[in-house]
């Protein structure tokens, strides 16, 4: 009987049940994946068995990332006596006969498992390796799976890693012996899909605990597996602070705990000591630990979760870590330029150890004051005085340069870093550029791993995008990138109309501000009260200005009601300034985004989703939910303030203009609208005569 593929929902247990069973037997070599993983991933379309006479002899379990245009492949699993079928070929062509649109699939598999034939029959091809983060080590091959989509393109991300630090309990079951019962859970923070996604990291309470484990045999081992995990060493007095800070929290939410005084003094070491490494997640299987859920985040913004947690939203969680828009607007940053003779003070908050360490570091910043041209050196201070970025630039023909960029270590470096490199775009626009290339040879870390989001390519040494300042056809926009300057990267690209939405949302981020009006990715006019227009893009602007150092921020979340309206994602957003009354501005498009996520859910979920997003509190998501109890959240990103805004009588006249029907009814709620209307709007707004 001819072999079935079937696509499998969250709801039906029986399919779920038996496709766990069957990778529970190959856990060798697919590595461990809890019962819940697999539900979460077929409620978001991410399971497929194939089935013989009513039998499950295969499945393919995978990812479909809402930041990423790819698919994560994480199981890919014939039973032994079904294979040489072709089963395994019949599951990928089922993925890419459903998932058109992506640009292509991701795998991970061990090297040492002699499977390289199978992936190439399958039409991968290899993608790096990575050391795996099993005992031995074993390194792991990178495999991609190409859906002809334009490939320039499918790097375009960052490969920035979500950073989880752990408590003894899971590093017990990551070190310890198998078959410990509970311990699959953590021990799934291993398997191979996860490699590229998170890095598993430790405190010094951990070595704490290590040292006092009183058999020596057990103390070493232990002692020898820390070097597998990143350290991290946040200052001892800022961490005993925020200790006292969560002890006291504790004894007033949660006075019932107060019993094993050394048990919660060590919980909220590990969150004390996570929060002032400046990360957001600590991973735990202990209940006392994970009772103190609430304080954590409630004090230090900490999430305290379960292993299992990591693995099923890993995507989310990465997300939150580095890019942190809400405690950005709670520290006042000033940029200013670089004093002369001040650049040896520098040298300690930017050098690279064993890069550019000494003198070189500080001499070549000076060179870069006396240097014929026009450089402007650029230092971000946090609102202590603390310098946190550096980045120096000028502009070279139609290229704007950055010899200098770097950052310092601070809890918010990631969100900062990402703040800086979309500043440097908006340089480039502003000053005609349509090249931006950073030639610093050592810049940080963290500028190098977040680029790839933003277009970034290597090159040279070198890391360049391109600025393609062109809304129109794919063909106009494809024209226009392949006039800047000789770019390679935008030779052999092929756009053209009709382009998926997903890969139209890649390439106009990569080529910002570039927009492709006759591809799929639609178009919504979405009407805001002035009130939070000026909270989320300062139109109309505060009374009181506010600091501007980096510009808005690059995301945000904006709260409405849950009736759908038929949002899809990833899509374009005009924002449309409803009438404000009496001396506000209003009834006017001011700006456009990208939205990348629609939620919708119950107020306080919402908010622990998105709380890192700021602006918004608790009252005022439950007012968006009203009655229903229910409120839609549009995550979007990357907002274009227009020069000029479009006045409601001038949008109605662009609208006749194109010979499409025009309504008042448009203004009232979220409205989805031509690309054409997107088209005149946009460039109305940054028309310059």
């Amino acid at each position: 009987m001819a072999v079935k593929v079937l696509p499998v929902s969250s709801t039906q247990d029986h399919l779920i049940e038996t496709a766990v069973a069957l990778g529970d037997r190959y856990t060798r070599t697919l590595g461990l994946m809890t019962p819940p993983a697999y539900r979460a991933m077929a409620d978001e379309g991410g399971l497929l068995v194939a089935v013989e006479d009513e039998e499950v002899v295969g499945y393919a379990l995978f990812g479909l990332p809402k930041r990423n245009p790819y698919i994560r492949l994480a199981h890919l699993c014939v039973a032994t006596e079904h294979r040489s079928k072709g089963i395994a070929r019949a599951l990928v062509e089922t993925i890419k006969r459903r998932h058109p649109q992506q640009l292509g699939v991701r795998a991970k598999c061990r090297r040492d498992y002699g499977l390289s034939g199978m992936w190439r029959s399958l039409g991968f091809v290899p993608q790096g390796e990575a050391r795996g983060r099993g005992r031995d080590g074993e390194f792991l091959d990178g495999w991609w799976l190409d859906f002809g989509h334009p490939d320039l393109f499918s790097s375009v991300e960052s490969n920035a890693l979500l950073v989880v630090t752990i408590d003894h309990q899971v590093f017990a079951d990551l070190s310890g012996p198998a078959g410990e019962e509970g311990a699959e859970e953590s021990r799934a923070l291993e398997a191979g899909w996860m490699t590229d996604l998170v890095e598993l990291a430790y405190t010094p309470q951990l070595v704490h605990q290590i040292r006092d484990i009183t058999d020596v045999v057990e103390r070493h081992h232990q002692r020898a597996a820390l070097s597998s995990l990143r350290q991290l060493a946040p200052g001892a007095e800022a961490a005993s602070r925020r200790s006292d800070e969560l002890e006291r929290a504790a004894a007033e939410m949660m006075p019932e705990i107060q019993g094993d005084v050394a048990a919660l003094r060590r919980g909220v070491r590990y969150i004390a000591e996570t929060s002032c490494a400046g990360l957001q997640v600590l991973a735990t299987r202990d209940p006392l630990l994970a009772r103190l859920a609430d304080v954590a985040w409630e004090v230090a913004r900490v999430r305290v979760v379960a292993p299992s947690t990591v693995t099923l939203h890993v995507d989310e969680l990465r997300q939150a870590q580095l890019y942190r828009p809400a405690d950005l607007l709670g520290t006042e940053f000033r940029v200013g330029e670089v004093a002369p003779g001040a650049e040896g003070e520098l040298v300690a908050f930017f050098e690279q150890d064993g890069l550019d360490g000494g003198s070189s570091f500080a001499d070549r910043l000076r060179s870069l004051e006396s240097d014929e041209v026009a450089w402007r050196r650029e230092l971000l201070r946090d609102g202590e005085g603390n310098p946190v970025a550096l980045y120096v630039w000028a502009l070279d023909g139609r290229t704007l340069l950055v010899p200098v960029l770097r950052t310092s270590t601070h809890h918010l470096e990631e969100s900062l870093t990402r703040q800086i490199l979309f500043l440097l775009k908006r340089l480039g626009r502003s000053y005609g550029a349509e090249t931006i290339r950073i030639t610093d040879p050592h810049p940080s870390a963290t500028a190098r791993s977040a680029s790839g989001d933003d277009g970034f390519f290597e090159q040279e040494g070198s890391l360049v995008a391109l600025v393609v300042d062109m809304c129109g056809s794919a063909a106009e926009v494809e024209a226009a990138a392949g006039g800047l300057g000789r770019e390679p990267a935008a030779k052999g690209a092929v756009l053209h109309a009709g382009m998926p939405a997903e890969v139209a949302a890649v390439v106009e981020r990569a080529w910002w501000p570039a927009k492709i009006v006759d591809s799929e990715l639609p178009s919504f006019l979405v009407p805001i009260k002035p009130r939070w227009s000026t909270e989320l893009f300062n139109v109309p602007a505060m009374l009181l200005p506010r600091g501007e150092a980096l510009g808005i921020s690059r995301e945000h979340v904006y709260y409405r009601a849950s009736g759908h309206r038929g949002e899809s994602v990833p899509a374009r957003l005009l924002w449309y300034v409803s009438d404000g009354g009496f001396g506000t501005e209003g009834q006017m498009v001011v700006a456009s985004s990208r939205l990348d996520e629609v939620v919708i859910d119950a107020p306080d979920t919402l908010l622990s989703k998105f709380e890192h997003l700021g602006v918004y509190g608790r009252a005022d998501v439950g007012e968006a939910a009203g009655n229903t109890g229910q409120a839609m959240a549009l995550r979007f990103s990357d907002t274009e303030i227009f020069p000029r805004p479009v006045t409601l009588r001038r949008l109605v006249s662009l609208a006749e203009g194109l010979g499409l029907p025009w309504s008042s009814n448009l203004l009232i709620s979220l409205t989805k609208i031509s690309n054409k209307l997107f088209q005149a709007v946009y460039q109305e707004g940054h028309r310059t005569t």
